[in-house]
């Protein structure tokens, strides 16, 4: 992994702890042109696995992390996340699986990340 791709990866996985209390277990990203691809395993808490027994459940834990997320990032990136990549950023698109424990965000910048 380079030294890009572990730095992005901390960015990512502080600002989620931060935020909903747990980061990822395991992210794997991948640069490509102007986009960072994300996919991250082991994201929920146990207070979130036990709400999503249920479908109404899933339901909820899935908005509210989509969400969120989206909220966080549309009021600005995280702080470093321009320095890594020497772009600025523009835009997220995030999903979430609650069954598979599982979430993809595809962050989009101004130019091919360096």
């Amino acid at each position: 992994m380079s030294k890009k791709v572990h730095d992005f990866n901390d960015i990512i996985r502080k600002l989620r702890k931060n935020l909903l209390g747990k980061g990822p277990e395991k992210i794997h990203t991948v640069f490509v042109e102007n986009m960072a691809i994300s996919t991250m395993y082991g994201n929920l808490t146990p207070t979130e696995k036990f709400i999503a027994r249920t479908a109404e459940g899933k339901e909820m834990v899935h908005a509210a992390r989509t969400r969120l997320i989206q909220d966080v990032y549309a009021k600005a990136p995280p702080e470093g996340m321009e320095e890594v990549t020497g772009a600025k950023f523009v835009h997220l698109f995030s999903d979430f699986k609650v069954d598979e424990d599982m979430a993809v965000s595809v962050f989009v910048f101004d130019k091919p990340i360096a």
